[in-house]
Formats: structure tokens, C-alpha cells, sequence
């Protein structure tokens, strides 16, 4: 059917994705040879409460298309996220599915923060802390749960209430911890996620004991900050592009540079660059999320959406 889109809705994703094969595509998107072409985050405020963010180029080494994401984010929203995520022919530009961004974005960002959190955490990290009980967060979770056990849960939100819902549903049947702070949440635990809009430093220098890995995902454009400067500089730092990270990400907010980075967590999975190099080390995952992860996600759904007969098909040239 050529120059027809297929059109996939965020319930259609929710039946096409599963957890195993979006970690496998992700992982493979990291380790992939790079196409040499700068991934490029494109942002802007809008005359109200919210900004307009595109993402280019969506490329993976083999996958034969490209992805072109615009999306909307209005935080006080509810999803905070609004656009869609365009996939097309490497070959003749052909578009080939609409996406919804709202749920590649999430599951993208879940699971590699998941494949981060895993390969820079400590091997017995079992207690698990996190800030932010929204969508994000409980994709790490069930990521993280996929690649390692999880013992113990702490949650901490600005809405109890929600962080109440949230630990009943990914607690996994082990009595989940409610704390009142993000320092009090983070105290004891082996790993934190941290995933909010924040715009002040929510953890700081001292915060968390020794050994201890972050993940801190809210930090994706100039001005978000969940992780003091002083946390950053005492730590092991990896993040997923080393110039985003400065120009959009946690260590350009925080006044730090690309020397502040160990590296990224491609040269992790690749063993070129350790994740940690001792137990004690405190470690943090800073990303700011890339445009092949949306290629890698949006390309897995098309296939098996074509495999299921699942989307809408929709010809915009008619």
C-alpha cells in the first residue's frame, strides 16, 4: 500500500509493546555503529504555559527508516506530553506511521534509563527509591524489574495520593515505604530514580549513602534541575550525549562542563568506560533522551503492528 500511514494511537502501542523487546531494541540502538549525523534537540517557550520540543534525526545502524518527533509539553496537563512521532522511509522519505509521542516517549526514556540504572548500579542494588510517581517512573520500574531484582521500594510525590496509587501498583506485592522528602526518600536506598519537572535541585551532596546510583530524568531542556552542582561534581557521571548534556541537559543547568562526564552510556555498554569503579562510588545516569531511542521504539511497534493488523491506515496524498 504505498504512500499509505499507518496511524497508531497510544492504546494501540500500549498492545503492541512489551517490555522485553523494547529493552532489546534500545540496547542495540546504544551499541550501534553512529551514522556520524548530530542528533539535534529543538526547543522553544511558547505565549503560555508550555514549550514545543522536535527531536532529529530518529537513525539507527540497519534499521532502514528515520524518525522526526514534534511534541507539545503543558505540565499541569494530564498527559503533559501532546504530538506525535513520524516515522518515515530512509530511502524515499515515505511516511510511514504516525505515532503517538506521549507513549514512545515514555517507554523510550523508561527503558533506557532502565539499561543505565542496571549497568551502573551496584550488583546487589535491591532497594529502590523513587521521586516523581508518574508515568516515567513506573516505566523504569518495570525495565529495572526485567533486568534485576527488586526488594524494596520507596516513594515519595508531591501529591501523597499519588504516590500512594504508585506504590500499591508496583510494589509487587511488597509493603512499598511512603517518604515525605526526596533527601528522606533517597537516605537508605541503593537506587534512586528521579523523573519531575523540577527546577530546583531536589537531592544534594551527601544525600545518599555510599554506593548509591541515580538516575535523574527530569533535566531535558535548559532550566530543569533535580540534582544539585555539588552532587554532580562528587559523583561518577554518565551521561547520553555529552554535548546535549551541556547545552539542554543536567550539566550545562548546573554551570558544569563535558569534562564533568566520565562518558556516555553507549561507551558503558560498549566496555570502553567503566559504570562505576568501586563499590562505594556514588554513580548518576543524567540523560537528556536522544532521537534514535525513537526510532527504535516507533520501528519495533510498526513491525509488529503490521504483523497484528493493528493502526489505522490513512493515504494524506489522496
Amino acid at each position: 500500500m504505498a504512500n499509505v500511514t499507518l496511524l497508531l494511537s497510544g492504546s494501540d502501542l500500549s498492545q503492541l509493546l512489551d517490555v522485553t523487546s523494547c529493552l532489546n531494541a534500545i540496547r542495540d540502538g546504544f551499541t550501534a555503529v553512529s551514522s556520524g549525523i548530530e542528533a539535534q534537540r529543538v526547543s522553544t517557550a511558547l505565549p503560555g504555559p508550555g514549550s514545543a520540543t522536535a527531536l532529529i534525526p530518529g537513525l539507527v545502524e540497519g534499521i532502514p527508516a528515520y524518525t522526526v518527533k514534534v511534541n507539545a509539553k503543558f505540565p499541569a496537563s494530564r498527559p503533559a506530553l501532546r504530538g506525535v512521532v513520524c516515522l518515515h522511509d530512509i530511502a524515499s522519505g515515505e511516511l510511514l506511521a504516525l505515532l503517538d509521542s506521549a507513549t514512545v516517549t515514555a517507554w523510550r526514556t523508561g527503558l533506557a534509563a532502565a539499561i543505565g540504572t542496571d549497568a551502573m548500579a551496584g550488583s546487589a542494588a535491591g532497594t529502590v527509591a523513587v521521586i516523581g510517581a508518574g508515568t516515567q517512573a513506573g516505566l523504569v520500574l518495570r525495565g529495572l524489574k526485567a533486568l534485576r531484582l527488586v526488594d524494596r521500594l520507596v516513594v515519595c510525590d508531591v501529591d501523597p495520593a499519588r504516590g500512594s496509587s504508585f506504590a500499591a501498583v508496583h510494589a509487587g506485592g511488597r509493603t512499598a515505604v511512603i517518604a515525605a522528602d526526596a533527601r528522606e526518600a533517597a537516605r537508605d536506598a541503593d537506587i534512586v530514580i528521579v523523573a519531575t519537572w523540577s527546577r530546583v535541585p531536589l537531592l544534594d551532596d551527601g544525600d545518599m549513602g555510599p554506593g548509591a546510583h541515580v538516575t535523574a530524568l527530569g533535566a531535558d531542556e535548559p532550566g530543569k534541575t533535580e540534582l544539585s552542582a555539588a552532587l554532580l561534581r562528587s559523583a561518577r557521571v554518565i551521561v547520553d550525549d555529552t554535548r546535549l548534556a551541556v547545552t539542554s541537559g543536567a550539566l550545562g543547568t548546573a554551570g558544569l562542563s563535558a569534562g564533568d562526564a566520565a562518558g556516555t552510556l553507549a561507551d558503558v555498554l560498549r566496555g570502553t568506560v567503566p559504570g562505576r569503579t568501586s563499590d562505594s562510588e556514588i554513580t548518576i545516569y543524567a540523560p537528556v533522551g536522544l532521537p534514535w531511542q525513537d526510532l527504535a521504539l516507533a520501528w519495533t511497534a510498526y513491525q509488529q503492528a503490521l504483523r497484528a493488523g493493528i493502526g489505522r491506515h490513512f493515504d494524506f496524498l489522496a
